[in-house]
């Protein structure tokens, strides 16, 4: 989209004058716009494609979580309108164990099956979201085995890597165990996804949601350093974490998100699945 077709519709959703708009960032098929509108309010708007999902799952966080979200004023395949969240500082020790409150809150809200009644986003990539009972059968076939083949399909992984995650795949039941029920979980929580201000959680975005046994959560948010031991801590509080999932289960679940970065940039992230998969495939 122009910015010219951006700022007429911001106004003719609103109903409101856009008095300024400025680029802020570029995404993979996005780009990310602030606006200021005619009687003082400051929106973010993101234009480009298939962004209609990420407004479902902002709203739907916002109607059956306390997770603080922004609220959506327009959500459409192409242009996402939601209010602007101020920050001021980065995440701290504070901020985690804010962090750890609010997100073993979500974890509470449970459901019957794992997955979630549509498809959802991690990114920019589709997320399917069948439902199941087991977990495990969902975490393979929706989770590990999808993305892997899709990376297959697009050339960023070789045949050799695929046929150890289908090695790997065969030992969930034992690397696994017994999996805990389903939780609603962000899906998608690194740091660039937690804004923080005053010392507290100001808003999560761009989520992936779905029911899931949340210590595929947990794990995402050791990946790239995002929660740290004051989070963990904090969190263990409230809702205790089984043993081996530090030694043996984080490693296995973020084996999603590395796919993810393998089909999104390729590079170093292969190395990081070959890695894991010659650990646990036996």
């Amino acid at each position: 989209m122009t910015p010219a077709s951006v700022r007429d519709g911001i106004e003719r959703a609103l109903s409101c004058p856009v008095a300024a708009l400025d680029r802020m960032a570029d995404g993979h098929n996005t780009v990310l716009w602030t606006v200021r509108l005619g009687d003082g309010r400051r929106l973010v708007a993101k234009a480009g494609t298939g962004l209609e999902p990420e407004g479902f799952m902002l709203r739907y966080l916002a109607a059956n979580s306390s997770l603080p979200v922004p609220a959506v004023h327009v959500a459409d395949d192409r242009l996402l309108v939601m209010d602007h969240i101020a920050t001021d500082g980065g995440i701290t020790a504070r901020v985690e164990e804010h962090a750890a409150e609010l997100i073993a809150a979500l974890h509470g809200i449970g459901a019957d099956v794992y997955g979630f009644p549509r498809d959802t986003l991690i990114g920019p990539l589709p997320q399917p979201n069948d439902e199941d009972a087991d977990w495990i059968t969902f975490f393979r076939d929706r989770r590990l085995l999808f993305m892997a083949r899709k990376a297959l399909e697009e050339g960023r992984i070789d045949a050799a890597l695929m046929a150890g995650i289908e090695r790997l795949a065969g030992r969930l039941p034992d690397l696994i165990g017994e999996p805990v029920p389903p939780s609603l979980i962000h899906g998608d929580l690194w740091g660039g996804n937690v804004l923080a201000g005053g010392g507290r959680v100001a808003a999560f975005i761009d989520p992936a949601l779905y029911h899931a046994d949340a210590e595929i959560e947990l794990a995402f948010t050791t990946l790239f350093g995002t929660f740290s031991e004051a989070f963990f801590r904090r969190y263990g509080e409230i809702r205790p974490i089984r043993p081996g999932f530090f030694e043996l289960r984080r490693d296995l679940y973020n084996l999603y998100p590395l796919l993810v970065h393998v089909r999104l940039f390729g590079g170093s992230y292969v190395g990081s699945v070959e890695r894991t998969v010659r650990r646990l495939a036996g």
